[in-house]
């Protein structure tokens, strides 16, 4: 689930899409040419880049076997220069007809109108939740190809040598600090809960306390509010008290991963991705959707695929992007090579994943996107998120309260929207 690692939005115009033909090392992949008398529909992707390449293929392969009269010609490219390329192609009208794009590029390629509106779109096949994340102004404008999330993993055995309840998917945050601070055995060097203190982390928290990040308009920020200060306390609060602070380590690489595989860590915010690292793990563990306040709110990262507004052949495209997102050939190719989770609202359709192995609970993954938050996304992204870590980051180190570093996190924020 790489591609899921926490980026912000495109990166700025540079060098021409055109050279990656040119290109020998494996910058993109291309399919042989067309039939003559055929529609060819261009499909630029990142997240086949570095193992899945066949699996897309045999997507491609399904498809044109349903539909004789359309050819995909597909590039693959690294996601360090995917969006860099795309915004160039796109910008001089050599975009493949669709290409992938995640959450936070999809919200400014729609505002620039580079996506075409796609037309009839069967709901019934996608989770709801993901299919709105490819949603504007009531218009779909792409479908959902793959997604992750975060759940609460917890150990299971310090929880019972603890003589403390496991967590359930009705637990609130005092339900989770309640139990992080019978879990926590300093003496020992185990802690009861970790999550990373960050903008990922604010947000999420942010829509669970019931507040918003941006204004309707995103000219300013909203969340130095009630809300807000209640996020940012439980997050910021937990630090040397049931989880480690940053002298500890907390926020260096990997710390939190080694913790937990260590048993030293009883509950931990992360990413579905990770199920595979801790298969090994020597304890007993497993996961639950993540404790909520006022409301549950799980962070969704999701990649979606979307037709270009300057394509010839949209209609062909739209094919191509719906059968991708939704067939069950996808979806086989998808779980017989952990390539991602498929967006399907049909969870029998995915019953190989649920019964994988560990963690037990796989079914939390898909019970999460029943209440989920997207990241706000603007313009100048990694300053927005770099400015409101950096507050967040000093008032759990004690070099300011909360109510100020979130009030300097908010000016922050507004310098950059305005």
């Amino acid at each position: 689930m790489r591609s899921f690692v926490r980026r912000g939005a495109a990166p700025l115009i540079a060098g021409l899409v055109l050279a990656l033909a040119a290109c020998s090392q494996g910058s993109a992949t291309k399919s042989e040419e067309p039939a003559a008398g055929k529609t060819t529909v261009r499909y630029m992707n990142f997240s086949a880049n570095g193992g899945h390449e066949k699996d897309l293929a045999a997507i491609k392969a399904a498809f044109e076997a349903a539909n004789p009269d359309i050819t995909v010609q597909i590039e693959t490219i690294p996601y360090d220069d995917y969006f860099t390329k795309l915004q160039t192609a796109v910008a001089g009208g050599t975009a493949g007809d669709a290409f992938e794009l995640n959450y936070e590029n999809f919200v400014t390629y729609t505002a620039n109108g580079s996506l075409a509106e796609l037309k009839n779109v069967d709901p019934a096949p996608y989770k709801e939740s993901l299919l709105d994340a490819f949603r504007a102004d009531g218009k779909q404008y792409g479908l959902p190809a793959s997604f992750s999330n975060v759940v609460l993993y917890y150990n299971k055995d310090l929880f019972k040598a603890a003589g403390v309840a496991p967590p359930t998917a009705d637990w609130t945050w005092a339900d989770e600090q309640a139990a992080a601070q019978k879990l926590t055995n300093k003496g020992k060097g185990v802690w009861g809960d970790y999550q990373p203190i960050s903008f990922f982390e604010f947000y999420k928290t942010l829509a669970q306390a019931g507040g918003e990040f941006l204004a309707p308009d995103k000219k300013s920020s909203t969340f130095n509010s009630d809300a807000g200060r209640k996020a940012a306390q439980f997050l910021v609060g937990k630090a040397g008290k049931t989880m480690p602070t940053e002298a500890q380590g907390a926020g260096t690489p990997d710390f939190d991963s080694k913790l937990f595989k260590d048993g030293k860590l009883a509950m931990w915010h992360t990413g579905i991705w990770l199920f595979s690292a801790n298969a090994d793990a020597k304890f007993d563990w497993d996961i639950v959707v993540e404790p909520g306040d006022a409301k549950k709110a799980s962070a969704m990262f999701a990649n979606g695929a979307v037709v270009s507004a300057a394509s010839k052949n949209q209609e062909a495209a739209q094919k191509w992007v719906t059968f991708l997102t939704s067939s069950d050939d996808m979806v086989k190719a998808r779980l017989d090579s952990s390539w991602e989770l498929p967006p399907v609202a049909d969870n029998s359709k995915v019953t190989p994943y649920l019964s994988a192995g560990k963690p037990a609970n796989r079914q939390a993954v898909f019970d999460s996107l029943n209440a989920t938050v997207l990241p706000p996304v603007v313009e100048r992204q990694q300053e927005m998120q770099d400015a409101v870590t950096k507050e967040l980051t000093a008032a759990a180190a004690g070099r300011k309260d909360v109510a100020t570093a979130l009030a300097d996190a908010q000016k922050a924020v507004d310098a950059i929207l305005s």
